[in-house]
């Protein structure tokens, strides 16, 4: 799909990667809507960069229902939307179940609850996109935090079965699955809270590959959407990390418990 006079939302878009992509769209022609819980920072981004802005719980049915509102009253029905609102945590075992929820709406039903309102409706235009920003983790693991790395699994998952079962409707699908990227996330929300899984979580990202500008990856992003791109890694070894794992799983565990003891190593 090109971007140009499309309409967009694009969710978790107060920074980071969120407001990247949204200024991306903008710059490509697009006319865009953009959400956060964080109405403050939202309002400050879309000022900046000229965009209809709706503060909110991405994960809420309420809010998504007047983020699209808010398309269709300023611009016309939603083309585009990018479910990239996302929560982090150090947790493992004890994290409680408040924490779970917490992670399962953001980071999986939020795609779940966009998708069961827009898609019905792009399956009758014969047309629409859905982008899930996911995580390697997804791919991957997430050493330090059961929650993200098990949500974000979902997330790929919801993605691959969106895409399978509404491709033939002319709906298309990309899912991101970046390493670091240099986001509020990263630096603290990880670690907020989370105690050694949280600094083992953040570690474990930025000691396994160069920590990209959320722009560079918002331009890999439109770039695949483009071009009907499924899988979207910025990080390109990710792919190989990935080949690795399916090849020999039991090897690639072993190799993973070795990262983790050096990282617990180094944060102490």
């Amino acid at each position: 799909m090109q971007v140009k006079d499309k309409v967009a939302v694009v969710t978790g878009a107060a920074g980071g990667i969120g407001a990247a992509l949204a200024e991306a769209l903008l710059e490509a022609g697009a006319r865009v809507v953009v959400s956060d819980i964080d109405e403050q920072r939202l309002t400050a981004t879309a000022d900046r960069i000229g965009a209809v802005a709706v503060a909110g719980d991405a994960s809420s049915e309420e809010c998504i229902a007047a983020m699209i509102a808010a398309a269709e009253e300023h611009f016309g029905p939603v083309d585009i939307f990018f479910a990239n609102a996302g929560v982090g945590d150090g947790a493992g075992l004890a994290a409680t179940d408040d924490q779970w929820q917490l992670a399962l709406d953001v980071n999986l039903l939020a795609h779940v609850r966009a998708a069961r309102q827009l898609v019905p409706g792009w399956v009758q235009r014969g047309s629409g996109y859905f982008v899930s920003t996911a995580s390697a983790a997804g791919l991957l693991t997430q050493i330090g935090s059961a929650t993200y790395s098990v949500t974000k699994h979902g997330a790929v998952g919801f993605a691959e079965w969106l895409a399978v079962t509404y491709g033939d409707d002319g709906i298309g699908v990309s899912c991101l699955c970046p390493m670091g990227v240099d986001t509020d996330m990263l630096r603290s929300g990880m670690t907020s809270g989370g105690g050694e899984g949280g600094k083992v979580a953040a570690a474990a990202v930025t000691q396994a590959g160069e920590v990209l500008a959320p722009r560079d990856v918002a331009d890999q992003v439109l770039a695949a959407v483009a071009e009907g791109t499924f899988l979207v890694t910025p990080h390109t070894h990710v792919r190989e990390f990935l080949r690795r794992k399916v090849d020999d799983q039991d090897r690639w565990i072993h190799g993973m418990q070795r990262y983790q003891r050096q990282l617990k190593g180094d944060v102490r």
